[in-house]
Parts: C-alpha cells; structure tokens; sequence
C-alpha cells in the first residue's frame, strides 16, 4: 500500500475513476439565492456566481472595502479609535469591587463604562449583471464548482446550441475573468452591466480594442451593524478620507459579433465566445492611515490590472490561474471508502476538500485574512458586519491551515495580528492603564482592538478582552509546525511577548481564594444565573481566561527555550503560572466554565469556550490528563444534551471536541449533525438567523480541521494516527497533512491494515497507533528501522526530510480504530 501514497496528487488523481467528481460540487438548477451560488476567488478579488440562465448576477467584491476610517485626519498617521474616557480606569477598580463583593449584576453594569464604538462593516463591491437573449426553455442544465481547478461553470442547452459560462478570479493576474461560449457559431446574444449597492457612478464604451464597463464608487463612512435599529444606519461623507473610494473596470473581448454600447451597459450580438476581464481597486492604504487616495488614482490602478491581464490570451490566463491554484490545493487531498456518490461519507470528504478551496479563495499571502464570510458579501449591512469576530470566528477560520499543509494561508491572520498588536497597545494603555497590548470581541480592516458596545451592548460580548492570546496562538502554531526560528525571533515572539505583559498585568489576586485570576471575566456569549436567579455575565476567573493565559505564559517559556531568555521573563512567568487557579469540576462531573459551580442560563449554549484546552489548545489529553478529559467529556456530552452545537461553526468545534477526545463515533455522528443541519444544497455553511439562514465561513474552515483531526494528531515529536475515525469509514487515503514538529504524514488504511508514510521534520518521532493495532515494521528507503514500542506508540529516530514508511495491523478482532483513547488511559 506504500506505493503511491506520497505520488503527485495531480497524476494520482488525474487517472483515478471518479476523481474529478471528487473535487466538484454540482447542481442541477441556477441557485435561487445568494447563498446557494458557488465562490471563487483570489483572496483579494471575489465574486459568487448564481447560475441564471436568462438572467445572472454575479457580486463582486475586494477584500480591502471596507466602510468606515482610522480616527485620524486624512493624510495623518496614528490610530485613535479607542474613544477612552479618562475615568474607565475607575471603572476597571469599579468593576472588580463588585466582582469580589459577589455582585455580578452590578459588575454588568459597571462595564458599560468600559466600551467603544462598533467596527466597520465588509462593503459589497459592485454586481455583475448578465442578462442572455435565450426565446426557448433551458434543457440539460448543470452547475458545478471545480474545487481542483477553481473554476465556477454553467452549461445547458438552448434552441439546439449548447452554452456554457466559466469563471476563475486569478491570484498571478490579479483579476475576475467570466468566459461566455457557444457551440454554433454567432449564438451569443447578451447584455452585460455593472451595478453597486453603494454610491457609485458608472459608464460604458464600446470602442474597437476597448469594451469597458467603468464604475466608480465610494463606501460609507458608518454602516452600523445588522443588528443595530438606530436611525440613518448608513453614512456616507463627500470629503476626501472619510470613506474610501473603489474602481471596478469591466472589458470584453468577443469571438465575432458586435459590440455597442448604452449608458451604462455592454450589448453583444452575434458572438461565439465573450471573454470579461473584471479589475478592481481601493483608496486603502493602510490601517492607520486615511483612505484618501483621489478616485482618479483608484481608477489608474484598477486600469493597470486590467491592461496587464489583457495582454494574456484566455487560454494563458486559465492555465496561470490553474497552477497557482493546485501548489496549493493539491497538497492534501482525502478519499474515503473508495467510492464517491451520496450519503454522509461523500460530502464529508468533500467538505474537507472545499475548506481548503475556501481558504486558498480567500486568504493568500498578499491579503487580509478571511472575515466571517471569507471574502463574500452581497449587503451593505451584512450578518454581524462580515467582520473580524475574534472569541472564536476569526480563530477558527485558520485552524485547518497548518494541518492541511496551507500555512502559506496563514500568514495574513499573523500580518493582521502584527496590526493589533499596534491598535491593542494604545486599548490596553487607555483603557485599562496596563502594558502590553489587547484585543476585544470585534476587529476590522483598520485593526480595531477596542471593547464594542459603545456604552450599550451586552458585557457578555463587548467587554471579552482576551482576543489576544487566543490570536497569538496561531503565532506558535505557525512556529510549531513550520520550525522557522528566524519567524519567531524576529516577528511571532514579539507578539507573544506584548500579550503576555497585558496578561501579567491583567491577573489580580482574588482575595477569597488566594490565586491570581482575571477580573472581570466573562465566557464568550454565555451567561450564568445568581443566587437570586437572574443573568449575569461577569466574574473572576473563567476557566477559558485561564486555559489562554497559562497556554501563552507556557508557550512563551517554550519559545525563549529556542531563542533565549528576555529580561527574565522566563522565571517571572514560570512564576505566575504556579499562583494561577486551578481548573474545576463541577457537580455533573464536568470541567467548569466559571470558578464557581454556577448553573448556565443557556446548558445548551452554543460556545464551548471552557473547553478551550483541550481543542484547540492540547493542555488537555485523554492520556497525559485522564481526569481532565473525562470532565471535558461530561461537558461536551452535556452540552449536546440541551440542545447545544446548534450553529455551524459551533458543530464544528464540537466535532474537533470529540476528535480530540479520541472517540471516533462521537465524532463521526457529530459531523454527520453538521451535514444534516448546517450546510446548504452547495455544502456551505449557514448559520441559523433570523429571517433565514446565512452564510459563514468559519463551519466550513472548522468542519475541514476537525476531519483533519479525526485522521492525524501532533505534538512536535509525537503523531497520532486516525485517532479518531468514524467506524462508517471503513477504508480511506489521506495525503499530505502536516504535523508540529514539520512532519508531513500520509495515511492509508483497510481491512485492518495502516500504512503511513512521513516525511521527517524532527530528528526523534515517536507515533501513536490506532486503538487495536500493533506495529509490523518501519521501513527507510528499503532498510529496516529499529523502533521502540511503549503501549500504543512506537518511536524511532528519523533524519529531518527523508520518508518513514510505517505499517501496522489490527491485534484484536473486531477492534475499530475509532475505539476512544480516553478508556485505554482511564
């Protein structure tokens, strides 16, 4: 079974039966919203195309348009967006009084002192409108989204000719490009407009060499969020800076035919093929300064992109674009039970290929990191602003990228995070008077680090303020599994250092038991009843203030271990670390979310915050920490019982919950939840609101890391190998997730059979079997290598870069590797 395992994936699959139906989403109608289209995308430019026939719209939009500015004067640099009153360190005094007089309610209001202003909102660029002079009914109509190729395409048949529509937004042209094709010649009658939801003007000319669509717009200074009913929502200011303006040029190029033009729109006639190239550009041009570039010199750039793209041939474009694409996704791939069609197994294995097509789409090295809605948007005022929601959305968002072998799509979260690092100092400072520096529920594209709510939203989300460690995490991450210690000399300790003096400064004594904890203190979105029955949400000490606090002091002391000591900050955390409070269980045998054994208003809430350490911290195992996992276990499965995991991201955490608890059933059917109850017709992920469902990235990026989980877990010198798969999966192949430590790992299994191949990064591995299974051998380049086996694991020496073939074999009959590792342990 070794052969093959680590072969490239574009020649395994190029010839595999069934491979192309792998890695494509279909349809059999145009989608009837929104939601339902299929996105492409280069991280920057994005567009989601709905299929119509007779008439198309395809949104468009740019990662960098935004509404809203710095609080700066145009032109000036500096951000001041924190408003703070020089009273709120009174209030911080104010509200940990009432904290440690156990008066949470007074402690809820106290905070509303401690809170700015909203951030601004992801802007919709402009609508491409498509509109086909078709006189007869569509037949043999299909839809499909080629996550292999990236491509976005159409094909029916009309009046005996068959049509088709392709479309790729290219990361090396920097460009949308939208193919129209004919099978008889001079088929192709359309009209093709630009429109957008914000102030915008826009223009047509048809001129031999030059077709073009221009529209030039400018976002809102203010659009208040969705769940905001205040008057004049939506803002918009004629002077240069507040508000930035956008360019959105469209050209086409036809195949025969004609061309003309009307005020605003492009008429085709008589063509066999169209091809549209769509540019696009902001006045952004930094998060601390105003986006005061003139709409001339927006236009400019977004004409540059375009005359660029157009000195290259469809055929140049669609090639460039497809190769940049595959270095990327063709990294990793999955295939399970051999067979692919319908049914829970299928759409798993797509889910996860479509996570890392949806990442790929919308974070690349040159970008902001992906919003709530990766980089997809129709509304001006969009679910929850499509912003950077940072107690779990954002996070989530880049838990598959290290795993599945993206962790150049990391990289702009980290840039982002080097941004609040920047805003957060001047928040931690004015604020709360501390060093070092913060970040609360919400962000942005200008690095809003602030508390929200401006003096009236809900403690339980305005005033969280530790983004930060949570934020930093991936920062090791990135160092864990990559092993770049110039990164994390030079960029990833600097950010853990700054957030750990805001932490150190943060922890306070609590006077009833005598550790250091944090005050206030609130467990993201959830809330818990007093003694007289009412809701609260702030305390000391909330089991995942702690989890993040003790995660970052231990990964800091790791991180000096390699680059060396700073100011002895080494034993000054090692020595907070002691004095900090302890975990708990409570009453059900569950790991408790507050200090005190409080009942929850909502035990079905959809945050799971208090299991932070065991998923996606590690502090937590079933076999370094049993009792841990056992109370972490009671929590999850308590949770579920009460209706909880009720949105898509939350399912996904808890599928990655279970993964990690080693209980390949639990995690399995728990997955099969998310397909039932939250992806839509073309597996994206909806959230549940009100009126209808809408569209969030995050449960497809987390639902991609929690399959990762299922099939492989790391420490830096340790993996785990399927230890958590779902007994449905009877057999399968996963190629090319990645391992801390730099370990590149292949794995596949049947009939009682493992055989994993590795790819060394550490010079020591030790690998932990599947429940049930015993080694046979470890091979090196056709040579036998000696290991050592301890219960489940077997460890070996390795040279960093050379392949580790591994085989293995079921001891026990009717053993299921998805047997939990908690009961082995416990």
């Amino acid at each position: 079974m070794f052969a093959g395992l680590f072969t490239g994936l574009g020649a395994a699959e190029a010839s595999a039966p069934g491979a192309d139906e792998r890695h494509r989403i279909a349809a059999t109608e145009p989608a009837s919203e929104w939601l339902l289209g299929h996105p492409v995308g280069n991280g920057r430019l994005a567009a989601m195309m709905g299929g119509g026939v007779v008439r198309d719209i395809l949104s468009l939009n740019h990662d960098t348009l935004w509404s809203g500015q710095p609080d700066v004067n145009p032109g000036q640099a500096g951000v001041d967006r924190d408003h703070a009153d020089p009273r709120n360190r009174d209030a911080l005094a104010a509200v940990r009084r009432a904290v440690f007089a156990d008066d949470p309610i007074s402690a809820d209001q106290l905070s509303h002192a401690l809170q700015g202003p909203f951030s601004a909102s992801y802007a919709p660029m402009a609508d491409l409108h498509l509109e086909m002079d078709h006189r007869e009914a569509p037949q043999d109509y299909r839809r499909t989204l080629d996550l292999d190729r990236a491509v976005a395409s159409v094909t029916y048949r009309a009046g005996g000719t068959g049509f088709g529509r392709d479309l790729f937004a290219s990361h090396p042209d920097g460009v949308i490009v939208l193919r129209l094709t004919a099978d008889r010649r001079g088929m192709i009658d359309c009209r093709l407009m630009l429109t957008s939801k914000l102030r915008a003007t826009v223009t047509a000319t048809a001129h031999p060499g030059s077709n073009q669509i221009t529209l030039l717009g400018k976002a809102p200074t203010q659009s208040e969020p969705d769940y905001r009913d205040v008057p004049d929502p939506i803002r918009y200011s004629d002077s240069p800076g507040w508000g930035m303006a956008f360019a959105t040029i469209l050209s086409v190029e036809t195949d025969g035919g004609a061309i003309t033009a009307s005020e605003s729109a492009l008429h085709i006639r008589g063509a066999t093929t169209a091809i549209v190239r769509i540019a696009a550009a902001t006045g952004f041009r930094r998060f601390d300064l105003a986006p005061d570039t003139p709409v001339a010199a927006v236009r400019a750039s977004a004409e540059r992109d375009l005359a660029a793209a157009r000195r290259h041939d469809y055929t140049t474009l669609v090639k460039r674009h497809v190769s940049d694409h595959q270095a990327l996704y063709r990294r990793a791939s999955l295939e399970l039970n051999g067979t692919i069609g319908d049914g829970d197994t299928p759409r798993a294995e797509r889910l996860f290929q479509l996570g890392r097509y949806l990442l790929i789409a919308s974070s690349r090295a040159d970008t902001m990191p992906a919003n709530l809605q990766g980089v997809w948007n129709a509304a001006v005022r969009p679910p929850w602003s499509s912003n950077y929601t940072t107690n779990i959305n954002l996070q989530m968002n880049y838990w598959a990228a290290e795993t599945c072998n993206l962790a150049d799509c990391h990289l702009p979260l980290i840039d982002h995070i080097e941004r609040l690092a920047v805003t957060g100092a001047r928040t931690a400072r004015k604020f709360y008077g501390m060093p070092g520096w913060c970040v609360h529920h919400n962000s942005d594209l200008w690095a809003m680090s602030n508390p929200v709510g401006a003096g009236v939203g809900d403690p339980n989300w305005a005033n969280w303020p530790m983004a930060g460690p949570w934020l930093v995490q991936h920062v090791w991450d990135h160092y864990r599994f990559g092993g770049d210690r110039d990164f994390l000399k030079t960029r990833g300790f600097a950010l853990m250092q700054g957030c750990a003096e805001f932490c150190a400064a943060w922890l306070v004594r609590d006077p009833r038991s005598g550790h250091l904890t944090t005050a206030p203190s609130i467990s993201p979105e959830n809330l818990f009843l007093t003694a007289t029955g009412k809701s609260a949400a702030i305390s000391a000490g909330c089991t995942m203030d702690l989890a993040l606090i003790r995660e970052l002091f231990t990964n800091c002391i790791a991180a000096m271990a390699v680059i060396g000591d700073v100011h002895g900050l080494t034993v000054r955390l090692a020595g907070l670390l002691k004095q900090l409070e302890p975990y708990r269980t409570g009453q059900y045998g569950q790991l408790q979310e507050w200090a005190t054994d409080v009942a929850e208003q909502d035990p079905g809430h959809r945050h799971i915050s208090h299991l932070y350490p065991l998923y996606p911290g590690d502090a937590i195992d079933p076999v370094r920490t049993p009792a841990l996992a056992r109370a972490a276990r009671a929590s999850i499965a308590r949770r579920e019982a009460h209706g909880g995991a009720s949105t898509g991201w939350s399912r996904a955490w808890a599928t990655a919950v279970w993964a990690r608890l080693g209980d390949g059933a639990q995690a399995g059917r728990s997955l099969s939840a998310f397909i039932a109850n939250s992806v839509a017709a073309n597996l994206l992920d909806t959230h549940p609101a009100k009126p209808r469902p809408v569209f969030q990235i995050d449960g497809n990026l987390g639902i991609t890391a929690a399959i990762a989980e299922m099939l492989l877990q790391s420490r830096e010198t340790e993996i785990a190998l399927l230890p958590a798969v779902p007994p449905q999966w009877t057999s399968g192949r996963v190629v090319g997730l990645r391992a801390r430590g730099g370990h590149e790992v292949a794995v596949a299994w049947s009939d009682g059979h493992v055989d994993a191949t590795v790819i060394a990064g550490d010079t020591r591995l030790s690998v932990r079997l599947p429940s049930g299974f015993e080694p046979l051998k470890v091979v090196q380049r056709g040579a036998i290598v000696r290991f050592e086996q301890d219960a489940q694991s077997i460890t070996f020496e390795t040279v960093k870069g050379r392949r580790y073939d591994v085989a293995v074999r079921r001891t026990a009959p009717n053993a299921a590797s998805s047997t939990p590792r908690e009961s082995d342990a416990t």
